[in-house]
């Protein structure tokens, strides 16, 4: 029997749809990535019984990288980058799923892709086919590879798609390769020479990374240009007049001038209104007004609306519009269509609305009378989003269901009449002077009964006026004002902005304006606005100074034409990718050149290095103080040497005793991340130059070979850890006397207290008989010694011998964030025999030490 693999985009995707084509009766078993399961049944294809494999990735298989030495910051210039190799890498290598897509493809005689169907999805089908060639014969192949075009995960649509199969589009492959490339290469060499030379100056930039990226960039961009405009803004002051006539209640009239800007001009209309006593009503007119119904749903104005009327942003709307079509409530949300195909059942979806308890008989309502949805643009990708299945209040969350009840109103609204009002316009004629009363009055409320949001505002017209009627004037005054400014983009007409100017395409849209707002360019406001930050506003205006096409939309835009022109097999990539990159190339040697007119903006804006942080340690060099400079990232700084020292984030440094590093003479530090978190000592010069070849940078000196100093890890390492493969637990005395600790140098949060109140504990030479690790030597106070016959000094293993065991707890590492969301808590301690508290994570011993040790925890 023949096998055919079938891959979607995600865990989820795979199993509903493996439950819509097996019709429920699908075995599961889970893959040997632990991510992604498989799911196999037996069923017809292409005229001949196949069994089926449905399993999935977790997004893209392969990422672009650079290669090798270039992914160095220290070792390679920025400007290099535009014409160095790289190479695709495991886009999640922990996952290894090329290994796992190979295994599952093995004896497997067809390939058919079910990712997501937008032109990132077809460069992933692509990335399957590379990983599973060496598996199934001939996979690029017409009649081996099939490709499966769907827009909902419902049954029709799928079992659809299935019979109707295609073949993956490589030129839509390749326009994401290139733009992956782009961004790759001219955000990394600007990112990485901006860093570098302004973190190296300045210390309140408050910004671990100075990014530049090509959308990023002219996004940012516009949320300046508002404040520019705002900060520019002069208000000016007008007059005008304001009347009002009758009685009970009074009406107000507006002045068919509107305003004037000179005093004295207001003042003399003013009199001449003054002389009259009553206003003469030269017309009345009456208008039916239509405010049309919506268009149907695309992706931006998903955007637009969660922002603006639902107060989610972009980047969290699209996650929750994803999980709900993965869930099958909704069709594909990611689309730039408007308009509903010839053949939608528009009455399915509303019969499908009708029992619904929230606007089910708004539904009913509609399907009696129902209208033709308003023409609208057809991109050729997916049709709108709409609802493909009722869901109620108790099966999403709080915003996940205010998503989906915007979705299912909108699309009610689309097949709803259009608003209909009535408008009174009465014109008055005081003096020579015109001036006018507007009401409306609502006739058909249309598509707002089930939009609510958009009711109609009547103001109906109390008096009825008629042609030539006199009607007293009860007030004339002249009213001063002033003009005011514009307030701060909001997201949704910065999506808006985007839309309009190419920047960015439906999917990443919401990545690029969460990315200004997570690097500290902006920040959100009341209303969602979008107010720049001074770091933002120095660099659009640096960038104005030296290259203003730097920030401008229209580089990206016409960079995302030829992009689509390789999409659509008009243009070649290799020659279009090739001049993009050369002219940005020669733009950012040019923005080498012309820094200076950037750092002019930052000298105004920000602290110096050599003014700002307060005196910590000695520099090992020329013997004076460091300053310590704590706004991210953490640094040292040596006013004399000019030299600059990175430090570890999310923790607080102190002097560690006045000690010195034997190798450079540099005063050590003690970075710890609270009282019940992780600490080490560290050289600064040693944590940015590794002494030693097998040292890595940004290590402190638990990780440090060194073989006589007294804080290495030599001289104070135990024992490996028994929960990580790498690291070892090393005795952590940056807190004694009061706290004596066993901390794990590797990544994992391992710690091990032992020993309290002791005056002194040392690591020995000698290693234990029985389980290898090296033996300690604790020594108390006579009156606080917890031994038998208040011996002050004990030898032994911390794991094997047993007067120990009672004085050592191991426990997680807690962060100095309290608040940290599923935190590492602090009652998660495991104590020792006798102790209170669980048991750890058990792991399959590496060796009789750490079998011992799992057994002791």
């Amino acid at each position: 029997m023949k096998v055919a693999l079938m891959v979607a985009e995600k865990p989820s995707l795979a199993a509903s749809l493996a439950n819509i084509l097996s019709n429920g009766k699908c075995s599961v078993r889970k893959g040997s990535n632990g991510a992604c399961s498989v799911h196999e049944w037996v069923g017809q294809f292409r005229g001949e019984t196949v069994r089926f494999k449905m399993t999935s990735v977790c997004g893209h298989v392969m990422g672009l990288d650079f290669v090798g030495k270039y992914n160095s910051w220290d070792r390679v210039d920025p400007a290099e980058l535009f014409t160095c190799p790289t190479e695709k890498k495991e886009s999640t290598p922990k996952l290894r799923m090329p290994y796992f897509l190979a295994q599952e493809a093995r004896g497997c005689n067809y390939l058919i892709l079910w990712l997501d169907c937008d032109k990132e999805g077809e460069n992933i089908c692509f990335e399957v086919m590379a990983a599973v060639s060496e598996s199934i014969h001939n996979v690029h192949s017409n009649r081996v590879t099939y490709r499966a075009k769907f827009s909902a995960i419902t049954e029709k649509d799928i079992k659809y798609a299935m019979d109707n199969l295609i073949h993956p589009n490589e030129n839509e492959a390749k326009s994401v390769d290139a733009r992956q490339e782009l961004d790759l290469r001219i955000g990394c060499a600007f990112t990485r020479f901006q860093t570098k030379f302004f973190q190296g100056k300045y210390a309140d930039l408050d910004a671990s990374l100075i990014s530049y990226g090509p959308c990023q960039t002219p996004t940012l961009g516009f949320c300046v240009q508002r404040h520019d405009e705002i900060q520019t803004f002069k208000p000016e002051t007008f007059w005008y007049v304001q009347v009002s006539v009758g009685e009970n209640p009074e009406v107000k009239l507006e002045w068919h001038r509107v305003r004037v800007f000179e005093k004295e001009i207001a003042c003399i209309y003013l009199n001449k209104v003054k002389e009259h006593k009553e206003a003469i009503v030269e017309a009345v007119t009456s208008k039916e007004q239509v405010r049309g119904r919506p268009q149907a749903l695309n992706t931006v104005e998903l955007m637009r609306a969660a922002s603006a009327g639902l107060g989610i942003g972009p980047h969290t709307a699209m996650q929750i519009a994803e999980m709900l079509y993965t869930r099958g409530y909704i069709s594909y949300p990611r689309t730039e269509t408007t308009q509903y195909p010839t053949n939608f059942d528009l009455n399915g979806v509303v019969r499908l609305l009708q029992p619904s308890s929230e606007f089910g008989e708004e539904a009913k309502a509609i399907a009696r009378d129902m209208a033709h949805p308003r023409k609208g643009h057809d991109a050729g990708d997916h049709p709108p989003i709409t609802p493909m299945k009722l869901a109620s209040r108790h099966e999403l969350d709080g915003d996940g269901w205010r998503v989906y009840d915007y979705i299912c109103r909108h699309f009610l609204g689309t097949i709803s009449r259009d608003l209909k009002y009535r408008t009174h316009t009465t014109k008055f004629r005081i003096g020579g002077e015109l001036f006018t009363a507007s009401t409306s009055m609502l006739v058909d409320p249309g598509f707002t009964k089930v939009m609510t949001w958009q009711a109609f505002g009547k103001n109906e017209l109390v008096h009825q006026f008629a042609v030539n009627d006199k009607v007293k004037i009860s007030d004339v005054r002249l009213v001063e004002s002033q003009t005011g400014p514009p307030d701060y983009l909001t997201e949704s007409e910065l999506i808006t902005l985007m839309e309009k100017h190419g920047i960015g395409t439906d999917a990443s849209i919401p990545v690029h304006i969460n990315n200004i707002c997570q690097r500290n360019y902006v920040a959100i406001g009341g209303g969602r606005t979008l107010t720049p930050t001074n770091l933002g506003i120095v660099l659009v205006h640096g960038y104005q100074k030296i290259d203003p096409e730097l920030v401008l939309p229209t580089m990206r835009s016409a960079v995302e034409q030829q992009l689509n022109l390789i999409a659509h097999g008009s243009a070649d990539f290799r020659l279009v990718l090739k001049h993009a990159v050369e002219i940005f190339r020669l733009k950012f040697l040019y923005f080498v050149q012309n820094i200076s007119n950037m750092d002019i903006l930052f000298e105004s804006t920000f602290s110096s290095l050599s003014s700002s942080g307060k005196a910590l340690s000695r520099c090992g060099k020329c013997r004076r103080y460091m300053k310590y400079i704590q706004s991210k990232p953490a640094r040292l700084h040596c006013p004399t040497c000019d030299e600059t020292y990175t430090l570890p984030v999310k923790g607080s440094i102190r002097v560690y005793r006045e000690l010195k590093c034997p190798l450079d003479d540099f005063e050590l530090v003690a970075w710890t991340n609270g009282a019940m978190g992780k600490a080490y000592p560290l050289c600064p010069y040693c944590y940015n130059h590794p002494p030693f070849r097998d040292m890595a940078k940004n290590s402190g000196c638990n990780n440090c070979p060194h073989p006589t100093c007294a804080h290495s890890l030599s001289l104070l390492g135990v024992s490996s850890c028994m929960e990580c493969e790498r690291g070892v637990l090393v005795l952590d005395s940056t807190m004694t006397p009061k706290t004596w600790r066993l901390v794990c140098n590797g990544l994992c949060d391992v710690i091990i207290n032992c020993f309290a109140d002791a005056m002194k504990v040392t690591v020995e030479a000698d290693s234990c008989e029985e389980c290898g690790a090296q033996l300690v030597t604790s020594v108390y106070k006579q009156e606080k010694s917890p031994f038998k016959d208040e011996v002050t000094e004990k030898k032994g293993c911390i794991f094997c011998f047993a007067e120990f065991m009672p004085l050592v707890e191991k426990h997680k590492a807690v962060e100095m964030r309290r608040n940290h969301a599923g935190g590492r808590g602090r009652g998660r301690g495991f104590r020792g025999r006798g102790g209170k508290g669980g048991r750890g994570r058990n792991k399959a011993p590496k060796d009789k030490m750490t079998q011992l040790a799992n057994y002791f925890v």
